[in-house]
């Protein structure tokens, strides 16, 4: 990946799924500087990818989650507002399949109520679980932290949602995630 060339079909892969995960987090217009700067700092320091691993997404990810975090009051504002209207024009990946399944206008506006409340960590690692499908190890990699701590925070992320949603888990969706 060191070459442009390799870096540039690594963009072609990425991209949409980055610019997706940005947007279900910060909204449209934060979304695109989210993907294009995630994408900037991958290709600064493309040199230093250890090109032994299988799979650049956590890598990636990892990045984009770091920039998420400088907008972290936007994401929870974002959710906020959410709850109070229940009507998304930004969530429509995970958060319209868990509405879809449980009941769209019953349970949107508890989700992103929960989503907004819980900590930081945890609500990164529920969301790489839950919306990208990352599974635990996958998420711990992309964070920078243990595969113990991500069980926890997971654990933890999920607690709080299944509290917020009367007792129903929207992340497990019929799956263990925890694999």
């Amino acid at each position: 990946m060191r070459e442009p060339e390799a870096f540039a079909a690594l963009f072609d892969r990425y991209y949409t799924a980055i610019h997706g995960y940005a947007a279900r987090r910060l909204g449209h217009g934060l979304a695109d500087d989210v993907a294009a700067e995630t994408f900037l700092v991958a290709f600064d320091r493309r040199g230093s990818y250890d090109t032994g691993r299988p799979d650049a997404r956590p890598w990636l990810y990892g990045i984009a989650s770091n920039l998420i975090a400088r907008h972290r009051r936007a994401e929870v504002r974002q959710y906020r507002a959410l709850a109070r209207t229940g009507a998304d024009d930004v969530a429509e990946g995970h958060a319209d399949r868990v509405a879809g399944r449980l009941d769209a206008q019953a349970a949107r506006g508890p989700l992103a109520e929960a989503l907004g409340d819980i900590a930081d960590g945890d609500r990164d690692v529920l969301l790489l679980v839950a919306w990208e499908q990352f599974a635990v190890q996958e998420a711990a990699e992309a964070l920078g932290i243990p595969p113990g701590t991500a069980r926890s925070r997971l654990h933890r992320a999920r607690r709080r949602i299944r509290a917020a949603l009367g007792e129903t888990d929207p992340t497990t969706l019929g799956e263990d995630l925890d694999r």
